[in-house]
């Protein structure tokens, strides 16, 4: 197994360490700094206190958290922190539910996952080799 050292730093004494319940979870649990309650459609941006310095290569992905979405239609928008960035790592949450959903300070609310990304370079080209799929999309391939 490959460990990635996370250098992180606590912005308050309300934050709390990104924890994982098993060793062989991908994602690190995210836990509020505030307690809100999040009417149905709303979406709000909730802060961990929580700094890092992720290295070169790797990206901080913040998702939802499985339990939240299938239970109570939680989910998480946006969500990309990349390697340059220090300041406080944010969980945009909405409720799809049909009812308010309460965060207490302390709740887990998303999880951080780091994934490597692969730096790319761009060549323009005039024509694309041919694929199976073409140009069909959005559910072509779920025959």
């Amino acid at each position: 197994m490959h460990e990635v050292v996370i250098p992180f730093k606590k912005l308050s004494e309300k934050a709390q360490i990104p924890s994982q319940a098993t060793l062989w979870d991908a994602g690190y649990d995210l836990f509020s700094t505030e307690a809100y309650t999040l009417k149905p459609g709303e979406r709000k941006l909730f802060k961990t206190n929580i700094s890092t310095a992720i290295p070169h290569g790797y990206y901080g992905r913040v998702a939802p958290r499985s339990g939240l979405a299938y239970k109570h239609g939680i989910d998480v928008l946006a969500g990309v922190i990349d390697a340059g960035y220090r300041g406080d790592i944010w969980a945009i949450l909405i409720n799809f539910g049909t009812e308010d959903f309460v965060i207490n300070e302390g709740d887990k609310i998303a999880q951080f996952i780091i994934e490597k990304c692969h730096f790319v370079t761009w060549q323009e080209v005039e024509d694309l080799e041919e694929s199976q799929r073409w140009e069909l999309g959005f559910g072509s391939s779920w025959k």
